[in-house]
């Protein structure tokens, strides 16, 4: 189960860009009111790693669709 469930984000079908998931994740924890240090600390573990890192800190924390 994702860290936080009930955030959900489609990265079916979209750019597939390091950077644009990245922005898809983050928007989505604006919108459901995280902090910016709970911001800040999905940013530093999903870039701590390649791109298949990045996807699997995703699926740890949210949702993915």
């Amino acid at each position: 189960m994702p860290k936080y469930p009930d955030i959900t984000v489609l990265l079916t079908g979209k750019d597939g860009n390091a950077f644009n998931i990245l922005g898809i994740c983050l928007r989505a924890m604006r919108r459901a009111g995280l902090s910016q240090e709970e911001r800040d600390a999905f940013y530093a573990e999903a870039t701590s790693g390649n791109y298949d890192h990045l996807l699997a800190i995703c699926m740890e924390w949210f949702e993915v669709e």
